[in-house]
């Protein structure tokens, strides 16, 4: 399984179906978004007491929402040094 890597912290995991990846994603915000956007959303019975949310591939928008649900995951692994280096990756205001 291809795993994504910030400073030595995973922040992707693409299993080997290819059809959903995993991303890091707060426990209070994946909840609420798994009740959202069932269909997007959803969490592996492995990682349920872990800040991970699985999402569907296939059940996204456009390259934009990959992007930023991508982009979300790295900043949540990045250092500090990293985040201040890249102030285009920042959360929009």
């Amino acid at each position: 399984m291809p795993t994504f890597r910030v400073a030595g912290k995973m922040f992707l995991t693409l299993p080997d179906e290819e059809t959903s990846m995993a991303v890091r994603c707060p426990k209070e915000e994946r909840d609420e978004l798994v009740l959202a956007e069932p269909e997007k959303f959803w969490v592996a019975d492995h990682e349920a007491s872990f800040a991970w949310v699985r999402v569907r591939l296939a059940a996204l928008d456009d390259a934009d929402e990959l992007r930023a649900i991508v982009v979300d995951s790295w900043r949540q692994a990045a250092p500090p040094r990293l985040l201040d280096a890249r102030p285009d990756l920042a959360p929009p205001a």
